[in-house]
């Protein structure tokens, strides 16, 4: 038990949940969206389940951690040449199913669908649909996440817990309670956040734009990551908060010319 409030444990408590609360950024968003073209009466339902079965799915990828990590030894057919493993496979489809829904999304918003006789609106989609795209995305974002955050009981780090590894695992139980601790403190904080975000991207259409446009460009380093390309999600990250923190600026002048007006 002392090994749990070991300075060294309170330490990765708080790097984990910073980091799963920075991975997260992607799933707020595609929640936020997703959740939109419900009725409004059941988008607070969604959210919750979405982020509880998303948080759940989380702790199950680390309770499997063995079979994670082993995701980038298990080698595809090649095929024109390329050779994928299951992890780059994961990833690559996540990728381009975010490509498609973002563009879809896209669609739906310039063309305005939804409000055309007979159109496929919010109405037609069901909460059942949405938590499980949600679940589907979040098992593609939990696979980095998991992988990092298995790295502290890597053979170098893993001396500190003198704790024996889970059954048919290799995580000793000190820092599963660690890691499952961090991601239920991260959807914490997501659930706190996940409404007035929803919120503020369904009376902007302009920063619901940019969040799609955010999500495209997630989907294109999912898809370059799976093909060996990796992109630092920090220059996506710094790209989009920059957008954001301009429109909030337009916003925020815009407002103040009307109520000049």
């Amino acid at each position: 038990m002392s090994e749990l409030f070991a300075p060294s444990s309170l330490v990765a408590f708080v790097a984990l949940t910073a980091l799963e609360i920075v991975l997260g950024v992607d799933n707020l968003v595609f929640i936020a969206i997703l959740s939109g073209r419900l009725p409004p009466e059941r988008r607070a339902q969604a959210r919750r389940l979405g982020l509880g079965m998303a948080a759940f799915g989380r702790i199950a990828l680390l309770l499997a951690a063995s079979w994670v990590i082993t995701l980038e030894q298990w080698h595809l057919p090649t095929i024109a040449g390329i050779t994928l493993n299951v992890r780059d496979a994961i990833l690559i489809a996540g990728g381009v199913f975010l490509l498609a829904k973002a563009t879809w999304e896209i669609h739906e918003t310039v063309e305005g669908e939804e409000h055309k006789p007979g159109g496929v609106g919010a109405k037609a989609v069901s909460v059942g649909n949405v938590i499980a795209q949600i679940l589907m995305l979040d098992l593609v974002f939990s696979i980095d996440s998991v992988l990092t955050a298995v790295a502290m009981v890597e053979p170098g780090n893993a001396a500190k817990f003198s704790s024996p590894p889970i059954p048919f695992t290799t995580v000793p139980w000190p820092a599963m309670a660690i890691m499952s601790a961090a991601v239920l403190a991260a959807v914490g904080v997501m659930l706190f956040f996940i409404t007035p975000v929803s919120n503020f991207i369904e009376r902007h259409p302009t920063v619901k734009m940019l969040a799609l446009a955010f999500l495209l460009l997630i989907g294109m380093v999912l898809v370059a990551d799976g093909f060996g390309q990796h992109i630092p999600r920090g220059y996506i990250y710094f790209a989009m908060g920059f957008s954001i923190f301009v429109e909030l600026l337009n916003i925020k002048a815009h407002t103040r010319g009307d109520s000049h007006s």
